[in-house]
């Protein structure tokens, strides 16, 4: 008879977002490699553009998506690895710099610097949730990817440090506990995103991705190996349908279904002739509607929307860096017409983003609505080692005091 699998045999990740709430566990091969075994999907309720609004719901949809999850894998889910989003979010670039204690950089070297480098003044109702680092300088060597063992006097770190509101978060948190679950660790959904879609070339040359949820647009700025720059626009997927149901007085839910059957983000490429049958309000009688005015509406706002990208590039002053071009990924990439807009707006290459370095199910590996959740495993990856000495530690730390153990595999 062959041995039930057990939670720690697997790894999972639970992307709680404004529209979906995906829940996707994953093994790694004894070749390294992750592999997709099973995956439980919900309609999100109980939030509003990245944030908790409404703790029941949204305990209610995690329970749905991960029991999905829980029956196809045979396994009960403990623990997972978390994404966070919203406009609550702040990030900035701060350094750190102290002496090298055995002018040998040891791995209580780098810790030290990278407190360093968080010791900021941030508001009081912020946490930090990330710090990353982008590259050390020894002396007066610079761009120094991996320091320890090499000899020098001083140490200094640049890093990219993410906040979040402490009140989200909790909520987050809380969520996941009245399901029966513990947060592995909190993930900015973007920097998870980009585990998934962004190849080591990229990253280098520079790049830009760009993930359009349902609720919120979620970028992040890589050059020379290292994020840069993060931003989040309350401006998705789900506004495109309201200006839908707006413009052609039709409940929101028909509104989604049309831009999902029938939307184009370029007017052009449509026909004026084409029509198709839009529900109205209440007990007024079904209308024809050109596929021409669908297409006008979201492409005014998805236009919208990439000018808002494009001056948050050009604030993040690495504008001219992002050799590679911008990935666009999420749920809401995969309309027609979309790469043509963006590229004619931002004047670079732009590119679809499907989750790379994974096999398994085909459902995730091949749709960008995954790249999110897909991250989260890969992330939960490199860090698994970390979880598991804090587990056998026994530490009562709580969350952010955790942080600084597993800080070290980001760079």
């Amino acid at each position: 008879m062959a041995k039930k699998p057990t939670h720690k045999d697997f790894i999972i990740g639970i992307d709680i977002g404004t529209s979906k709430i995906v829940t996707l566990v994953g093994e790694v091969s004894p070749k390294g490699t992750l592999n997709i075994i099973g995956m439980g999907s919900h309609p999100s309720h109980g939030l509003k553009k990245g944030i908790v609004v409404n703790i029941e719901d949204t305990v209610q949809s995690i329970q749905h998506s991960v029991a999905a999850a829980e029956a196809m894998v045979g396994c009960e889910i403990f623990s997972a690895y978390t994404g966070i989003a919203g406009s609550h979010i702040r990030s900035l670039n701060s350094h750190g710099i102290v002496a090298i204690k055995d002018h040998e950089v040891t791995p209580e070297d780098v810790e030290r610097v990278l407190d360093a480098a968080q010791a900021i003044a941030i508001p009081a109702d912020q946490k930090i949730i990330h710090v990353l680092p982008q590259e050390f300088t020894i002396d007066q060597q610079d761009a120094i990817r991996e320091p320890i063992g090499m000899a020098g006097v001083r140490l200094e770190a640049k890093v990219h440090i993410v906040t979040g509101a402490v009140g989200v978060v909790s909520n987050i948190v809380n969520c996941l506990h009245k399901c029966g679950l513990t947060a592995n660790d909190i993930v900015l959904e973007q920097f998870a995103s980009s585990q998934a879609v962004l190849s080591e070339d990229e990253k280098e040359l520079g790049v830009c991705m760009i993930d359009i949820g349902g609720g919120t647009t979620d970028i992040a700025v890589f050059t020379h190996g290292a994020i840069r720059h993060t931003a989040i626009i309350p401006i998705a997927g789900d506004q495109v349908s309201n200006d839908l149901a707006i413009a052609l007085r039709t409940p929101t839910r028909h509104a989604e279904q049309i831009k999902i059957n029938f939307g184009c983000a370029l007017q052009n490429l449509v026909s004026s002739n084409e029509t198709i049958e839009v529900s109205s309000v209440g007990e007024r009688s079904a209308r024809n509607v050109t596929k021409s005015t669908v297409a006008a509406v979201i492409e005014a706002r998805y236009e919208e929307l990439f000018h808002l990208i494009n001056a948050e590039i050009q604030r993040s002053g690495c504008a001219d860096l992002i050799t590679a071009g911008v990935i666009i990924t999420g749920g809401a990439s995969k309309i027609t017409g979309l790469l043509e807009l963006a590229e004619n707006i931002l004047q670079v290459p732009v590119r679809l983003g499907l989750p790379q370095n994974v096999s398994g199910l085909t459902q995730v590996t091949t749709d960008p609505i995954y790249a999110t959740s897909v991250g989260l495993l890969l992330y939960g990856v490199k860090h698994r080692d970390k979880h598991q000495e804090r587990l056998m530690s026994g530490s009562n730390k709580s969350l952010w005091g955790k942080i600084k153990s597993w800080l070290h595999a980001n760079f």
